[in-house]
């Protein structure tokens, strides 16, 4: 499977990822210095290019010459690893770009993260690199790694070579995880990188490094804030395409939001929001740190599943109700097997096996453990089934019954993986045994199919195989929201509230969504009491709702601004004269336009759609059920806009209490579709007026056919005419 990403501008990374040439700026001869360390790691682990230790106060490091100077240096320079105070920086940058330095590495903290006085220097940081052409790499980094090229600036022991790529704004979660590596004793990495503060190079330009690099099959990131969404977000959807890519996003709670501020100066926003837009594109979030590494070596070794339906083989039935819960809890399914396929199973197995999925072969494999291995290949024919799972003591039976045994566990694992190199279904394998590495296990590791050692960590890789196959069918047949062209009416409307300084008026909202085919009541602005008799006369005995008309009057309930229930002109006229008297005792000095009269909305079911510009992942939609479900239990699906057709019945399925939308206790369903089209028109709009700062359409009232967008609140980005 070929999974480098082939670009038409290759990144400029490669060069300073996997330099030529590199030099210590700040090498010494104390082995407790960075400057030290990396010689160590380059020398020792067998870095073939340059190697240039700049100290003028020493003559030699490690037995290799010392030069005074960057510009001293006898020959060019790929990458410059920077080890000095946070002072010396700038100028350091300065003489790197006189000497054509492709990128630098800088170790030192005590930048923006530390507060203005460190940002001030940041900034000067950047401008100097961006003076020189060089590319920089942090501050506050801990360095990188690139294993496949002998570049080890962290001088790390016992690290293997592998297909894992590594960005991680903390330099203890990557020791966290070389030291699960080494224990797990199959997992390897390519390259890593701890981008730091991200002045310059930021997260997207990684990742765009890794699904270009033929070294790695899987693109890992701990991140703790993005200093850019929006472009990640374009990057991760290009990269996820051909390979994978697993994220962990810290600050899930207000108090690890904190953390990372003080941490890195990262701009954190909403967990939840970022999740949504992360599987938008494609990525795989993990929820818990320790599932990085299994979910990583999962999704590199065996890519995607088909689908989300599960066929558990198991020797124990305790063992299959736990995997069966655990699946379950992870959304996915347990595959209904054929006919066929339980006929197959029960003429090898004993007559007391359970035959339905989970299958337990309930000793049929204690004197054949290989028969394990044909009961996978049976379910794996089935064509109700996405992936094959293998629960239990396989790999043990030697260990638990007889040594003889271990010639067919090692005829099972043979037959496994010959099943796993012809079927496009993934195997993954949870074994008890799995700690002390037996023959068999260690046999399918050689083969590239995974063993784990706890069936949680295994549901999770067969989670993020299914959403990842999922993702990469809807990704074949879906399309974008249907482009909205900006009427010259709308524009002009926007222009004369901007220069009112004031957000649109309610009317003004509906007016913009009723040009663009969003289905909103009619209605009609009232300036004077006396237009209310034409009024009464056009809406008939329908009951009707009144609402104040001003900008300086945000919340109209607050100020006796609304009246509902209302029916005939006299009922019109009373509550006309109430709300003006309410709102001017309300705010004397408000700016009232008049009323909006509209027939009041049928019974149904609420929802609300909302947008805001987030300052990182640009325009994002919001939505979710209203009333309780919004306010209490922050039931809602984000996505970044424009959407596509995928990502608006996404939004709609995700929400926990979709069965409201079914229809509970004889309510009639809600019309999906007619939400669906409605989230589409929105994005449109959303992308077609870019005066567009905010959109609130709450509520949405949901019928079992069509929608009634009941209000409607628009705030304008005033500095966009």
């Amino acid at each position: 499977m070929d999974t480098k990403v082939h670009t038409a501008a290759r990144s400029p990374l490669h060069d300073i990822l996997a330099p030529a040439s590199i030099a210590i700026i700040g090498a010494s001869a104390d082995p407790t210095k960075r400057g030290y360390k990396a010689m160590i790691g380059l020398i020792k682990d067998g870095y073939r290019g340059a190697i240039y230790p700049i100290n003028p106060k020493i003559d030699m490091v490690l037995g290799v010459k010392t030069w005074a100077s960057i510009d001293a240096l006898p020959g060019p320079v790929d990458l410059a690893l920077i080890c000095t105070p946070a002072a010396s920086v700038p100028g350091l940058l300065t003489e790197c770009g006189r000497k054509g330095v492709k990128g630098a590495i800088v170790l030192a903290s005590g930048f923006k993260e530390t507060g203005p006085e460190g940002a001030k220097l940041e900034q000067q940081v950047l401008d100097a690199a961006r003076a020189g052409g060089v590319r920089v790499i942090g501050p506050n980094t801990s360095g990188m790694f690139n294993l496949h090229k002998k570049v080890n600036l962290l001088a790390l022991t016992n690290i293997k070579a592998g297909d894992v790529g590594f960005i991680s704004q903390s330099g203890n979660m990557l020791l966290s995880l070389v030291l699960e590596a080494e224990h797990n004793g199959h997992v390897g990495f390519s390259t890593y990188v701890g981008p730091g503060n991200q002045t310059d190079v930021g997260f997207n330009d990684y990742l765009r490094y890794l699904g270009e690099d033929e070294h790695t099959r899987v693109a890992t990131l701990y991140v703790e804030g993005f200093r850019d969404g929006q472009r990640f977000l374009q990057v991760a959807r290009e990269i996820s395409a051909v390979k994978p890519v697993v994220v962990y996003k810290s600050g899930s709670t207000e108090q690890g939001k904190k953390a990372a501020s003080s941490h890195t100066g990262a701009l954190a926003g909403s967990y939840a929001m970022t999740v949504d837009l992360l599987r938008q594109v494609g990525v795989s979030v993990v929820q818990h740190s320790n599932e990085i590494l299994p979910v990583a070596e999962g999704l590199g070794l065996l890519q995607k599943a088909p689908g989300k339906r599960v066929a558990v083989i198991s020797d124990g039935g305790g063992q299959a109700t736990i995997a069966s819960d655990r699946l379950t809890e992870a959304g996915l399914e347990l595959a209904e097997l054929s006919d066929e396929t339980k006929r197959r199973l029960g003429a090898i197995l004993f007559p007391q096996a359970s035959l339905v999925n989970p299958v337990d072969v309930a000793g049929s494999s204690d004197a054949n453990p290989a028969l394990l291995a044909q009961c996978m290949e049976i379910v794996a024919e089935d064509e109700n089934v996405d992936s094959v799972f293998l629960v239990g003591m396989f790999g043990g039976y030697s260990i638990r019954f007889a040594e003889d045994l271990l010639g067919g566990e090692m005829r099972g694992a043979e037959s496994m993986i010959e099943l796993a190199r012809r079927s496009t279904k993934p195997i993954v394998v949870y074994s008890l045994y799995a700690p002390i590495k037996p023959p068999a296990l260690r046999r399918l590791h050689e083969a590239r199919l995974p063993v784990y050692t706890s069936i949680e960590y295994a549901v999770r890789v067969l989670a993020a195989l299914g959403e990842r196959g999922i993702y990469l069918q809807s990704r074949a047949d879906d399309v974008l929201a249907p482009v909205v062209a900006p009427s010259e009416e709308m524009k002009s409307m926007f222009a004369r509230a901007q220069n009112e300084g004031r957000d649109l008026f309610e009317f003004e909202a509906k007016a913009l969504l009723r040009a663009h085919g969003v289905e909103v009541a009619p209605e009609v602005v009232v300036h004077h009491v006396e237009e209310l008799a034409a009024v009464a006369a056009q809406f008939g005995d329908q009951l009707l709702v009144m609402k104040v008309v001003s900008k300086d009057i945000l919340h109209k309930s607050d100020a006796g601004g609304v009246k509902l229930n209302l029916r005939g002109e006299a009922e019109l006229r009373e509550a006309f004269d109430r709300i003006m008297s309410s709102c001017h005792a309300y705010d004397p000095n408000a700016d009232i336009r008049g009323v909006l009269v509209t027939p009041m909305a049928k019974k149904g079911t609420e929802v609300i759609i909302g947008v805001s510009r987030d300052p990182i992942f640009g325009p994002v939609l919001m939505f979710g059920l209203g009333g309780i479900f919004v306010e209490i239990l922050e039931d809602v699906a984000f996505r970044a806009i424009p959407l596509s057709q995928h990502d608006a019945g996404s939004m709609v399925d995700q929400l926990k209490a979709r069965k409201v939308l079914d229809g509970v206790r004889g309510e009639p369903p809600a019309d999906k579709a007619a939400l669906v089209d409605l989230l589409l028109k929105v994005s449109g709009i959303v992308t077609a007026y870019p005066q567009i700062s905010e959109l609130d359409l709450n509520p949405v009232i949901a019928y079992p056919e069509g929608y009634a967008a009941v209000d409607a609140r628009i705030i304008t980005n005033r500095s966009i005419l």
